[in-house]
C-alpha cells in the first residue's frame, strides 16, 4: 500500500505541480489527501491573484481535482486542529487532517510553519515538492518519468517531456527534473 501524504495548498496552486502531483496519485506511487478547507485556501488564491482566470472554470478543475483521486477528501480532523500547536495557527487544520488521514507526510513549501518538534509526535514530517517528488524518483523513476510524459502528451499545444520538465524547473524542482534528464 503507498503511503499516505497530505498536499497543502500552496503545492496544489500551481498548475503543472499539481497536475504532476495529481498523476503520482493517479499512479499509486502514493495515497494523496487534501481537505475542503485546502481547497478553498488553493482557490481563494488563485481567484485574488489570477482575475483573468474564468471563476467557472476554475470551479470546475477544483470539481475535477476531487474526482481524480480516489478517497482523496479527508474529513471529520476538526475536532484534532485545537491539538495541534504550530507557530501560524492557521497552518494546524492541515496537520490535523494528516493525522486524521494517518499520513506521513506533508507535502507544503511552508516547511518552516510546520517545526519537527510539533510533527514528530504524530510521526509525521514535511517535503517540499522538490523534495518529494525527487523521493518518488528515487522510489520508481520509470513512473514518475510516465506520468512527465502523460502531461506533455495531454497539453493543448504540442508539447514535449522537455516543456514539462522546462516547467517543473521554473517551479523550482531543481532536483527532481536534473534527475529525470540524466
Amino acid at each position: 500500500m503507498p503511503f499516505i501524504v497530505v498536499y497543502d495548498a500552496n503545492v496544489l496552486y500551481p498548475n503543472s505541480l499539481r497536475d504532476l502531483l495529481i498523476r503520482v496519485a493517479q499512479a499509486g506511487l502514493v495515497q494523496a489527501k487534501w481537505t475542503d478547507q485546502i481547497l478553498d485556501e488553493t482557490f481563494r488564491n488563485l481567484r485574488i491573484d489570477r482575475p483573468d482566470l474564468d471563476p467557472a472554470k476554475l470551479d470546475r478543475t477544483r470539481t475535477l481535482m476531487n474526482r481524480a483521486i480516489r478517497d482523496v477528501r479527508v474529513t471529520g480532523y476538526e475536532p484534532l486542529i485545537g491539538t495541534v500547536d504550530l507557530p501560524d495557527p492557521d497552518d494546524r487544520h492541515v496537520v490535523a487532517a494528516a493525522i486524521k488521514s494517518h499520513a506521513q507526510v506533508i507535502v507544503t513549501e511552508n516547511t518552516k510553519h510546520f517545526p519537527p518538534a510539533a510533527l514528530t509526535p504524530w510521526n509525521l514530517e514535511t517535503r517540499n515538492a522538490d523534495e518529494f517528488v525527487h523521493d518518488l524518483i528515487d522510489l520508481n523513476r520509470q513512473e514518475v518519468y510516465a506520468q512527465i510524459q502523460r502531461m506533455a502528451d495531454a497539453w493543448i499545444r504540442p508539447s514535449t517531456v522537455e516543456d514539462v520538465l522546462n516547467a517543473l524547473e521554473h517551479l523550482g524542482l531543481l532536483e527532481s527534473v536534473t534527475a529525470l534528464r540524466s
